[in-house]
């Protein structure tokens, strides 16, 4: 069996279970171009942010900087903290996330059932995007603390390195046949950490960033916008690792096109998340014009169980005027007809 894609038969700890996750081939062209997603919502809290959540703490740990009994902090719309949180729940880590009402609902509720203290920065009833506002209490409340550490994930380059074993996956699953490479630019870790191992692997690789119209690190016009744990609002620093020299395209996906594709691809079987919608989107529109025989790589760096409350809830998407049910047809028609090539 391939080593990168066995699991252990039993594990001790439910990190040991990170990694290995699955492809998918969703859809194939006339020309043999296939469209395979990275079902990164296989690991543990369903996301691949667990990857970094442990590389930023093991790296804290050989710094000296988080001892036994101590205490993680970090800004987060959810995935991030789910994954901080089951990390510290292991290791005995106190885990305090900065959050605000634009993150998922189920992804709150969650890192609190994992034990973790969530200190809100807006008001209840305020859907904005906090990122600069949470960010800066998570900084000044592990200001002067002992065994305390403000993970800050968008200027942490443990967060890239997280994702290296991303690459090797890939590269020994498709022995390494990898033409094109599509995720989401949030804070540049999955994506630019994953392109960077991959480039050592698959020089040839071209890598696609995709982000929510409204956000800033491909350019303005800034406004607001609901895909969830991805972008760079305005207001924001773009992260650190967001490595524009490792981003062969930069585009753009708006909400409702990024919602209406999630929706349609559920309807084949299979819930993805809102922002995971965005990538899939961009991925269907470029597979056509790819050379024959090409393979493309998207990232689906979550599942859609979380966004039950929102993405998936008609009448949330309808008070948003989020809803395109032509575009969701079309999406449906798509689909339908490269699943039966």
């Amino acid at each position: 069996m391939n080593e990168a894609l066995a699991r252990p038969a039993v594990v001790s700890r439910l990190s040991d279970l990170i990694g290995r996750t699955p492809l998918l081939e969703l859809c194939r062209t006339e020309t043999g171009s296939r469209l395979l997603l990275k079902l990164e919502m296989y690991n543990p809290t369903g996301t691949a942010k667990i990857r970094m959540a442990r590389a930023m703490v093991d790296a804290a740990e050989r710094r000296g900087e988080l001892r036994p009994g101590g205490r993680i902090i970090e800004s987060t719309s959810g995935n991030t903290g789910l994954g901080l949180a089951v990390i510290a729940a292991e290791r005995g880590y106190t885990f305090t996330a900065v959050v605000d009402h634009h993150a998922a609902p189920d992804k709150l509720r969650g890192m609190r059932a994992l034990g973790t203290e969530l200190v809100y920065v807006v008001d209840d009833g305020t859907e904005e995007l906090a990122t600069a506002a949470r960010e800066e209490l998570a900084e000044d409340m592990a200001r002067g603390q002992d065994n305390t550490v403000f993970t800050e994930q968008h200027n942490n380059p443990a967060n890239g390195a997280g994702y290296f074993p991303v690459a090797h996956e890939l590269h020994q699953a498709l022995d390494g046949r990898i033409d094109v490479l599509i995720g989401a630019v949030g804070t540049g870790g999955a994506l630019c950490g994953t392109t960077r191992e991959l480039r050592t692997l698959v020089p040839g690789c071209i890598t696609v960033g995709v982000e929510p119209k409204g956000s800033i690190a491909f350019g303005g016009p800034a406004h607001d916008y609901y895909q969830s744990g991805t972008g760079t609002p305005e207001g924001a620093e773009i992260g650190a690792l967001v490595d524009f020299g490792l981003i062969d395209v930069g585009v753009k996906v708006g909400d409702i096109e990024a919602f209406a594709t999630a929706r349609a691809v559920a309807r084949t079987g299979l819930l993805i998340g809102g922002s995971a919608g965005g990538v899939v989107h961009e991925a269907l529109a470029r597979l056509p014009a790819l050379p024959p025989g090409s393979t493309m790589v998207a990232l689906v760096n979550d599942g859609g169980e979380k966004y039950l409350d929102t993405v998936f809830d008609d009448d949330w998407m309808q008070a948003r005027n989020l809803i395109d049910l032509d575009l969701e047809r079309e999406i449906d028609e798509t689909l339908t007809k490269l699943r039966r090539i």
